[in-house]
Order: C-alpha cells, then structure tokens, then sequence
C-alpha cells in the first residue's frame, strides 16, 4: 500500500441562513414598533382623554383600573387570536397569504386610532381591529421563520429565534422613545398614526420578500388534528380500555400517529401553564408601571448629560436589556453551565425566570409604597425592576417560542405556537379581571389598594413556583427538531402497539 497517496478529507458543508431571513427580521421589527409604539402611550392616554382628564386624587385609583382593564383586554384579544390564525393557516390560507391579508386589517385598525381618538368607542373599536391584526398574524410569522430551515442548517435555528426576538425588542425599542415624545409634542393623532405608517411599511417587507419564502401549502381540514381527536377521545371516554391513556380510545378511530402528535402537544401545554404566572404581570410594565412611572422622579443624570425621561419611555431599558441577555445568555451563561455539568434545560430555564419574575414585583411593591406615602421615588428602582424581569423574560418568553415550534409535530407547528401565545392571552384576562374588580369597588379596591396590588402578585407567581418544582421532574420532552428519525420511530412504535391490540 502506498502511504504517499493523498487522501481526501471531507469538509462538512457549512450551514447557511434562508434568504427568507431577512424580510422575516425586517418585517417583525416594523411590525413590533407598530404595536408597542402605540402600547407606550395607551394606558396614559385613556386616563387622560377619557377616565380622568382633570387629574381628580378621588377618581384616581378607578380611573388607572379602568384603563389597565382595557389595556389588559387589548393584549388578551390579540394573543388568543394566534390560535385561530394558526389553524386558518395551517387548514386553508397557507402563512404567506394570512400574514399578507391580516396585515393589511392590521394597518386598518392603526388608522382608525389616530381618527377615532375624541370618542372612547370608536377608539375602542380601532383597538379592537389592531389586535385582530397583531392577533391574526403572530403565530404564523414565528412558526414562518421555523419553516425556513431544514436538516441542513436547523442547526441555526436557536440563533435565528434569537435574532427574531432580538428584531422585536429593537422595533419596540425605538418606538418608545419615539412615540411617547411625539405624544406630548405632536398629540395623539400623530402618536397613533407613525405606528401605522411602520406598520404599512412592515407589510411591504414582507411582500417584497414573496419569492424567497419556503411556502408550506396548507394540509385543509381533516380528521386527524388537535380538536376533533381530542373531541372524540372526551366523548368516548367510557370506551377506553384498561392501561390506556385518555387519548388512546381515538386510536380507534383516527391516524395512531396523528393521536401520539396531539399527546405530544398536550405534554407541552404541560410546561406552557406554567408560564401562565408570568404573563400575568408581564403587560403590567406596558400599564400599571407606566402611571407609577408618571408619579417618580424621572430625571436622568448620566454625568456627561441629564434629561427627564417620558413615562411610556421608560420600558425602552426593557428592550436595551433583553438584547444584551439575550447575547450574554446565548453565548455566555448557557454554554458556561453546560460546559460544567448543569445543562440548561428549558424546565430549569423556566424555573429559574418565574422567580425572578416574582422578585421584580418585589422591587415594584417597595416602589409603589414609597409612592404612596407621599414620597417621589427615583425612576431607577423602575429600572431595576425591568433589569430582573428582562431577564426573566430571557428565560421564560424566548425559551417558549423556541419550545413551541421544536416540541410540536410537523403538522401542529402554528397551532402549537397559537397555544402558547393563548398563554398571555389568558394572563392578561387575570390582570383584566382583578382591575375590573378594583374598578368595580369593595372587597378588591379596599384590600388591593396601593402596594398590595404587587403583593398580590408575588403571592400568585410564588404558588406557581411551588408547584412547578413538584410538577417539572415529571414532565416529559420530545423535541421533534433535534431528533430526525423521531416520526419514524413513534410511527413503528404505534405500529407495533395497535397490532398487540
């Protein structure tokens, strides 16, 4: 044998990003200027203009309830929408055309807020169209970036994730520090009416982007999805056989394979309920700290220049801090605990950011008692508060949207992302339903006065934390991504399971 010969070594191919990426990004972050530039100024607005225009002390605590329900059920229509829309998309339209047609309602209801803004229904019907829009389209477009990739680059999908959130807080960033200033100089005509222009300008990046998506036509209405499988499974309950889980009896009936994809997704509404705690006092950063915010000191001295800081700005520290983590988080802490021997697991991920989601409540309690007692905090213990709930949000928020797309079978993808995002939705109904009552008087308005509103809270998020340390050790993962023979294999399982019958 002659060792002179050269032997060739093979170079693995390095993976690329989609060309789609690009449109995707750019799109995302008009579109979340839109919608949080318009958030900025909303619980602000609605006291000022329509619940409390004279500043009344007596009027106060029912007017900032009012406009926190309202805000609080915005948030709730357009993130309980995504589960429809992603059925829509997943059963008749496809992703590009919804995200494409949605868009536009989108922009319609955008338009209506800056025309509407004399007369509080009509306002409310302009809320009502923007979060049909924002609604219509969120679980389709995260789900749209998953859809890009395949097993040659899926290798880059945690990144992208990363730099799709990273878009939307560089989107949500800029626009509230711009749209709060055009508030107060310009009106609410204007401040409603740029986040429509960006959101026009959001739906012509993604049009423009039509040639480079991966389109996954749509698979229509059949037998084998989420709600008629589980519809069966409940109504013929008393025909399930001894050992077999509650969704087992559909295997009579329907795809064996298609019953374990919906186990899987229920496993994973497992782990989403959870998160339940945390975005029950996410949006009040949006609202709730927004009026304390009105209430401190506000002026910033950063040595080289000082400035007073608009009220529906201060959330921009949320954005600035959610980029760095979510670098520092990616190639810092994450690898350095799994370099170590504590893999980073998104249940311990999860675990960890409901406690510092409590923790920042904590701040926000103290906070709001100085305020009460007659005393003008500084705007940096809001600052703090938004430093430990930005990291929170690190680990709980983009460890959810990545979990959703990876934990789901290929035909679920946006119906799973849609649970997840009905998730906040139906947080943001618990914060509209305690302000509804503080709204209403008694019992709540009495006891949920001032800082014990946050304790509340602290209290809520704590009983989620206990129960999740019993629960987690429990709960099974299947990531449908980062095993490519995973379909294959639970359909020979099933296979041989239904022919032991």
């Amino acid at each position: 044998m002659n060792e002179n010969v050269p032997t060739l070594e093979v170079v693995p191919k390095k993976s690329r990003f989609p060309k789609s990426v690009p449109y995707i990004i750019g799109n995302e972050a008009a579109e979340r200027f839109s919608f949080y530039g318009m958030r900025s100024i909303l619980t602000l607005f609605l006291v000022k203009q329509f619940f409390n225009p004279t500043g009344s002390a007596a009027l106060s605590q029912q007017a900032d309830a009012h406009a926190n329900k309202l805000n609080h059920l915005f948030v709730m229509v357009a993130y309980a929408l995504p589960f429809i829309g992603g059925m829509v998309a997943d059963w008749f339209t496809g992703k590009y055309k919804l995200i494409l047609y949605i868009s536009m309602v989108y922009c319609v209801g955008h338009l209506l807020l800056s025309m509407l803004d004399q007369t509080l229904n009509g306002f409310e019907i302009g809320m009502l169209v923007v979060a049909i829009g924002a609604g219509g389209i969120k679980s389709c477009v995260s789900a749209n970036v998953g859809e890009q990739f395949d097993a040659s680059n899926q290798d880059l999908l945690s990144k992208v994730y990363g730099w799709f959130y990273f878009s939307i807080n560089a989107g949500s960033m800029i626009s509230t520090i711009v749209i709060p200033e055009t508030y107060k100089y310009f009106g609410p005509k204007w401040a409603f009416g740029i986040p429509g222009i960006l959101m026009a300008l959001a739906t012509l990046i993604f049009f423009l982007g039509r040639k480079k998506y991966v389109k996954v036509p749509p698979q229509g209405v059949n037998r084998n999805n989420l709600v008629f499988i589980t519809w069966y499974a409940l109504t013929h309950a008393s025909q399930r056989k001894h050992g077999e889980s509650m969704l087992d009896v559909a295997k009579n009936s329907f795809d064996p394979e298609r019953v374990e994809g919906v186990k899987a997704v229920y496993r994973v509404m497992a782990v989403f309920f959870f998160a339940l705690a945390f975005w029950a006092v996410w949006d009040q950063c949006l609202s709730e700290w927004v009026l304390y915010a009105d209430k401190m000191d506000r002026h910033i001295n950063l040595g080289f220049t000082s400035f007073v800081i608009e009220s529906g700005s201060v959330s921009t520290v949320n954005t600035i801090f959610l980029m760095v983590f979510i670098v520092v988080f990616n190639y810092g802490i994450y690898p350095w605990f799994d370099k170590i021997g504590f893999k980073t697991t998104p249940l311990r991920r999860l675990g960890v950011g409901l406690v510092l989601t409590a923790l920042s409540f904590v701040v926000i309690a103290f906070t709001h008692k100085s305020i009460d007692n007659g005393n003008t905090p500084s705007i940096w213990w809001q600052v703090l508060a938004f430093m430990i709930l930005s990291a929170a949000e690190v680990l709980v928020s983009i460890t959810g949207l990545e979990y959703a797309y990876t934990h789901s079978p290929k035909s679920m993808k946006s119906t799973m992302t849609g649970i997840w995002l009905l998730v906040v939705s139906f947080g943001n109904l618990i914060t509209a339903s305690v302000n509804g009552l503080i709204e209403d008087g008694g019992w709540w308005a009495r006891n949920l006065k001032g800082a014990n509103y946050e304790w509340f809270f602290v209290a809520f998020i704590s009983v989620f934390i206990v129960a999740f340390l019993f629960v987690s050790p429990r709960l099974k993962e299947r990531n449908y991504i980062t095993d490519p023979y995973l379909d294959d294999t639970a359909r020979s399982k099933i296979i041989a399971d239904t022919n032991n019958l």
